[in-house]
């Protein structure tokens, strides 16, 4: 102990003992730039309806995107990712490619209302087929790998031709990156970036967003494509795979649960990192906040801290502009 008989370690409380001091050395800072916001894009006209499981977020249709698009601007979220919900699905999810599918609608009009914005797509088919799986079903049940990357590279082209700057296949198709960018060079987009689901876990927190997709299977299950929630390992395998294939940014989904394998990408490469703080872990928040078991805000702030902590450069979160409120 030093001769004035403070102990060493009290400089630690020192540097926390004010809201200036904590700011100015705090290490870990999550800001509106770092936050895309997923929005669902339903056929139809003048839909602005609130997803039951997800309060706060909505079934938009493409006439109504606008208005929403002038406030994620104007909070300066940098960019979406649009879902589609199709006026018909059929075994081959054929609105997912169609030139004009209900998200190359939206994509369109995002890009003429808002040509600043960032939009995303994603690129699956499981939003788009009778059976809710994320490609082409066999007879006997399994998913058909092969034919699926010959649709997944047609969709996203036809994202690309409608204006989308940035594509994020979802489906975890073996092979999806090399197929992407091989259909989006082949179609002159040689600058559309691709960001890869390279780690998507098969997780129960995606129960409210199969709600706002209506993307729940017809039967069984996607743990035969998706990653077992136990395995970290083979996580590092397919983001190297995703990087070898191509990607441009890489992601985790989900993050809460995963911030391990968001460290862990974050280690093994230099390019973007993105997460995926999903449905379940927003609707766990605004239930507890809802029955007043919590504090909301403060813990929204702390689980999108932890991700940036963890390693993300890229947080999509639905809870994007009650944030960007909260930052400003």
């Amino acid at each position: 102990m030093p001769d004035n008989g403070i102990p060493p370690f009290a400089r630690y409380r020192r540097l926390r003992s004010s809201a200036g001091l904590r700011r100015l050395v705090g290490e870990t800072r999550v800001g509106v730039d770092d936050f895309i916001y997923p929005l669902f894009i339903t056929a139809g006209e003048n839909i602005r309806a609130e997803i039951p499981p997800m309060p706060g977020c909505y079934h938009l249709s493409v006439d109504r995107l606008g208005e929403e698009l002038d406030e994620i601007e104007a909070l300066g979220i940098p960019g979406v990712l649009l879902f589609g919900l199709p006026a018909e699905k059929d075994a081959v999810g054929s609105d997912a490619y169609a030139d004009n599918g209900i998200i190359q609608q939206a994509v369109r009009e995002a890009k003429r209302s808002h040509p600043d914005l960032l939009v995303i797509t994603d690129v699956c088919l499981c939003e788009y087929t009778d059976h809710g799986h994320c490609g082409i079903v066999l007879e006997d049940g399994t998913i058909d790998n092969d034919a699926t990357l010959e649709l997944l590279a047609r969709e996203a082209v036809s994202h690309a031709r409608a204006g989308a700057d940035l594509v994020a296949p979802s489906s975890m198709m073996d092979g999806q990156i090399a197929a992407l960018r091989s259909g989006l060079d082949g179609a002159g987009f040689l600058n559309t970036p691709i960001m890869a689901y390279a780690a998507k876990y098969s997780s129960a927190l995606f129960g409210p967003f199969r709600v706002a997709a209506d993307s729940a299977p017809e039967f069984g299950d996607r743990r035969s494509y998706q990653m077992d929630p136990g395995n970290g390992r083979e996580a590092l395998l397919e983001v190297r795979s995703d990087i070898d294939q191509g990607a441009d940014i890489v992601m985790v989904k989900p993050a809460l649960a995963y911030l391990d394998v968001i460290r862990e990408a974050r280690r093994i490469t230099d390019l973007p990192v993105a997460a995926y703080n999903v449905s379940g872990e927003y609707a766990m928040v605004k239930a507890a906040a809802g029955n007043e078991w919590l504090d909301g805000a403060r813990v929204a702030m702390e689980v999108l801290g932890s991700i940036k902590r963890a390693g993300a450069d890229i947080i999509i979160t639905y809870h994007a502009k009650e944030a960007a409120r909260w930052l400003a």
